[in-house]
């Protein structure tokens, strides 16, 4: 009896070199996401004990706590966007691993240096530096990715690749039931780790072969020069740069914003009040857990719905699901389980939106600018994004609460689906010369 052949699978042609390439970006960004969520997690309890040591005997608020903190969380943003600018700017210079490997070394140590913080500023000075190595790492890693896999599959790798912020939020809410005994300050040592991915780098990354010919094409004609931002905005390359850097900056707000104060919302629900604040850290690393598997189902569709359907469509419904799913989630329930229920939607949508970004942002520049333009369009608008935690700390003593702060700059995602008609599509395209 015959049987139909089966389609081969996506899989099918993919190198072993191309996958070494997917999984060391891919733990740069786990360590990123862990890094981000550890600080998240004992945001609480570090601004307390260093709030606390400064006022002596007065007590220590939750406004004074959301009112630090979100400076904290803003000083970070700006890192980040500088970070992925000028780090960008190097990757298109001298390279995309070497730029790899110098913004995970700047990530791991200033993480463990934060361990030593005595004040608020120190913590805000240690995350600055944090910072510039995570926004860099971005930048870096979904460029080379972009050039070393096909074509044809180049966007699913993007959505595995995009898929290692779940995975590292999963492993800081790991870390964390596992050392919440020993303080905040053990959990900022762990962050020393990803350093050791770098020997991976070392040994098993080489430059792409496309941005090897550009630049030595450059060097032959005389024509290399240092990268220039201006040029991102020159001619056909001014719409893209714009619309990219506005959709980066309301996904980046959005998450900023809102989601990342999911640990303060669970100690805000009406069940959990009477918990002080270590009985409350198996419940937030739950509450991030459950986040973050709808998360990792968002990250890792995207691709094969952006293959379908376009960039476009893919980016609309995550803005339309998390301008739904952040009032519902921070506003209806009345207990730690009716948030369990939500969250997996709201990461869906929430977080599944970056998944789009290192698929669509290198598909809009040449080869000489792309890390430069992804960098950029990526985290320029986190520059503004950086007000998000702030104002989310504003909204909490104005309205009252973390659930109506979360929900009022929740309308952010009106202005993704006000943009989207300006966007290029850019499915089926290869990647710019």
């Amino acid at each position: 009896m015959s049987t139909l052949p089966t389609a081969p699978s996506w899989r099918h042609g993919v190198t072993p070199y191309q996958w070494r390439v997917l999984l060391v970006a891919w733990l740069g960004w786990v360590f990123d996401s862990m890094d981000a969520t550890i600080y998240a997690i004992v945001l609480h309890p570090a601004l307390h004990d260093l709030l606390q040591t400064a006022s002596g005997s007065s007590p220590v608020s939750d406004s004074d706590i959301g009112w630090y903190g979100g400076i904290i969380f803003s000083i970070f943003l700006v890192g980040w966007a500088i970070g992925g600018v000028l780090f960008g700017v190097l990757a298109d210079y001298i390279g995309r691993t070497k730029t790899l490997i110098l913004t995970i070394l700047i990530y791991a140590v200033f993480t463990g240096l934060a361990a030593l913080s005595d004040t608020w500023w120190h913590l805000a000075l240690y995350r600055f530096l944090t910072a510039l190595g995570v926004g860099g790492e971005w930048a870096s890693g979904a460029v080379i990715v972009a050039e070393v896999w096909p074509e044809e599959k180049r966007a699913k790798a993007a959505g595995i690749l995009q898929s290692a912020w779940a995975a590292g939020f999963f492993l800081a809410a790991a870390v964390n039931l596992l050392l919440r005994g020993y303080g905040w300050r053990v959990l900022f040592l762990v962050g020393i780790l990803p350093a050791f991915v770098t020997i991976l780098i070392f040994l098993w990354v080489k430059e792409p072969e496309r941005w090897a010919k550009a630049r030595s094409k450059e060097l032959m004609t005389g024509a290399a020069q240092p990268v220039k931002l201006l040029e991102l905005f020159r001619g056909e390359l001014r719409r893209p740069t714009l619309v990219g850097s506005v959709l980066a900056f309301v996904a980046v707000f959005g998450l900023w914003g809102a989601t990342n104060w999911t640990p303060t919302l669970i100690g805000a629900l009406p069940d959990m009040r009477g918990l002080d604040a270590r009985a409350l850290e198996p419940y937030k690393s739950y509450a991030i857990m459950a986040l973050n598997a709808g998360a990792l189902i968002g990250y890792l569709s995207f691709g094969a719905l952006a293959d379908r359907f376009g960039r476009r469509p893919v980016f609309a419904l995550m803005c339309a699901g998390s301008l739904v799913m952040l009032p519902i989630t921070f506003l209806t329930p009345h207990a730690y389980v009716h948030v369990l229920l939500l969250l997996p939607l709201l990461g869906f949508f929430n977080n599944g939106i970056f998944s789009g970004f290192p698929i669509y942002l290198p598909e809009l520049y040449p080869t000489r600018l792309r890390a430069t333009g992804a960098g950029f369009c990526f985290n320029a608008g986190r520059v503004l994004a950086s007000g998000g935690p702030f104002l989310t700390g504003y909204f909490v003593t104005a309205l009252g609460s973390f659930g109506r702060a979360a929900s009022a700059v929740a309308l952010i995602y009106l202005v993704g689906l006000l943009i989207l008609p300006f966007a290029p599509e850019t499915k089926g395209q290869p990647l710019p010369e």
